[in-house]
């Protein structure tokens, strides 16, 4: 089947036009510091969210940072675990700038007002994640470090003249100039008054910041606004985008029961850094023997264990036992997890908790160089809907707000030397139109069924069938939730088409019908773009063999 996906979507015609130096879109911690930083280098910032500017996925981090800030680790060591947890097709380059430079990455966080849990001597309180090898994770509020995060990192902004805040508005397309590059979008705001509806920001530099894609599947830990916004945009526009098969489940998401969808609460994996093991209906920890690190395995291996039990023993769910723990460290440690298990009757003290894996990371997303340029000159990408090449085919545990941290910095020291040149742009063609908000639910359910943790190429090849149908169900009213939908597909398609095409298991891909890993012949990294015809072109990137760096000093 050839697959097609339109180039714009269609809109009014903007009803209002602004003028900038440099447009963000997305208020997540890459976001919020790629604002800050091209404020300091002297630009005008205009900062773009979709929702309210404290509601990004930032907020929902529970676990934390990771960095090695201890006495007794190291970039390297960090370096090592990352490459181990990204199964060989991690950018060395990029794995070496995010270990390298995140230490002092996170002191110029605390700078901005961030307050980390400390120990009993007054220094940083550090845990133990999935695939670390070393305590190297801080956390704030016991598990509420992106909250913490976000609030310093709001605080910030909302205190420095120069950047300028439109609340609740989705980016659509991409303006380009004649020659391609970036020379702003056009938006949808929704209650600004003079600038509500469709208008145009200009800016020769345009930063996406605007996190996953979540809600392709019908569970997933990520916020409603998830919708990979930012990815099919770029894609659009015609950027390329890499390793979208490679999606995390996390492992231990709460069980809400068997009708429920959307965002669902997380059940950090610091409490298992803390001590709980995963238990199946018998009783039995399953997850001895499966890996050296048991139950602090990585992710995808701890998803996998748990679907294969689940299979088993036709269970619903598995259990986390954290009941030594006591309720004082769970109010102290663990408070915001406490408070929604206390929601659904659960006393984690003496009850045992029910999880199941649920979507909870993109890998994969716009590809970005080291300094976070995309393929389309002036068109930068950071954070989650970024693919920089950190995480290879699975992310190591709290390296995603790291790499925001990181990666943000540097887009900052691109824009310090200089801005894009500012050129007119060309009036869009569109071509396509908008799907019917309605398609979403069979959308998520066909993703979540042929395309979860479990992929086979029947799986998926009955997904693509579902999507090309969705892809027929078009809206005559353009709106929010139709533009979203269309998003949605977009990536969508993308994810399954890869996911069908890289034949052989992978870090978080796991393909039931090619359970090996293919060295020989998939040690590469699916690159896709969007024709000027529309129709989906991927290649195959060989991706440089790793070398670990063993003789440098924390930063």
């Amino acid at each position: 089947m050839t697959l097609r996906l339109p180039r714009r979507l269609e809109a009014p015609a903007p009803g209002w036009t602004q003028t900038t130096d440099v447009v963000v879109v997305g208020s997540g911690v890459a976001g919020l510091t790629t604002a800050l930083n091209a404020r300091a280098a002297g630009y005008r910032v205009l900062l773009v969210t979709k929702a309210q500017v404290d509601e990004g996925s930032t907020r929902w981090a529970q676990g934390g940072i990771a960095a090695a800030l201890a006495d007794d680790d190291s970039p390297a060591d960090h370096e090592i675990d990352t490459l181990v947890a990204g199964a060989g097709l991690c950018d060395p380059d990029a794995v070496h700038t995010l270990v390298t430079e995140g230490p002092g990455a996170v002191r110029r966080l605390i700078g901005l007002g961030a307050r980390f849990d400390t120990d009993e001597t007054g220094d940083i309180a550090l845990t133990r994640e999935g695939g670390h090898l070393r305590d190297r994770i801080a956390h704030a509020g016991g598990d509420a470090t992106g909250a913490e995060i976000s609030r310093a990192l709001v605080a910030a902004v909302e205190g420095r003249a120069g950047i300028e805040l439109i609340e609740n508005a989705l980016a659509l397309d991409l303006l380009l100039d004649d020659r391609g590059a970036a020379q702003g979008l056009t938006l949808h705001v929704m209650g600004e008054g003079q600038r509500d509806g469709v208008g145009a920001v200009l800016a020769p530099a345009v930063v996406l910041a605007t996190g996953g894609l979540g809600q392709v599947f019908s569970l997933s830990t990520n916020p409603s606004v998830a919708t990979g916004d930012g990815m099919a945009l770029a894609l659009r526009a015609g950027a390329a985008v890499a390793d979208l098969e490679f999606v995390q489940f996390h492992p231990t998401v709460l069980w809400m029961g068997a009708g429920a969808t959307g965002q669902q609460p997380l059940v950090s994996e610091a409490v298992r850094g803390e001590g709980a093991v995963l238990r199946d209906d018998a009783g039995v920890r399953f997850m001895e023997g499966q890996h050296p690190l048991a139950d602090l395995a990585p992710r995808d291996v701890v998803a996998k264990a748990i679907m294969r039990r689940m299979r088993e023993t036709g269970a619903k769910h598995v259990w986390l036992d954290a009941r030594g723990f006591g309720t004082e460290m769970w109010e102290r440690r663990f408070p915001t997890i406490l408070a929604s298990l206390r929601q659904i009757g659960v006393d984690p003290s003496v009850d045992l908790i029910p999880v199941a894996p649920a979507q909870h990371y993109a890998s994969g997303g716009v590809r970005t160089d080291t300094h976070g340029r995309t393929t389309i000159p002036g068109l930068f990408a950071v954070g989650e809907c970024a693919c920089t090449g950190v995480h290879g085919a699975n992310r190591l545990a709290s390296n995603s707000l790291l790499e925001g941290l990181v990666f943000a910095s540097r887009i900052g020291d691109v824009l310090a030397a200089g801005l894009p040149e500012r050129r007119d742009h060309v009036a869009p063609r569109y071509s396509g139109t908008v799907l019917a908000a309605s398609a979403r639910r069979s959308l998520q359910a066909a993703m979540t069924e042929g395309v979860g943790v479990l992929r086979s190429r029947d799986s998926m090849a009955t997904t693509l069938g579902v999507l090309e149908a969705v892809g027929a169900t078009t809206s005559s009213d353009p709106h929010t939730a139709s533009w979203e939908t269309t998003n949605l597909h977009a990536v969508a398609t993308v994810l399954t088409a890869n996911a069908k095409l890289r034949k052989e298991t992978r870090g978080s891909h796991w393909r039931e019908d090619y359970p090996d890993t293919d060295d020989v012949n998939w040690h590469v990294r699916l690159v896709t773009v969007l024709d000027e015809d529309g129709r989906l072109v991927t290649t195959q990137e060989p991706v440089p063999v790793a070398t670990t760096h063993h003789t440098e000093e924390p930063v």
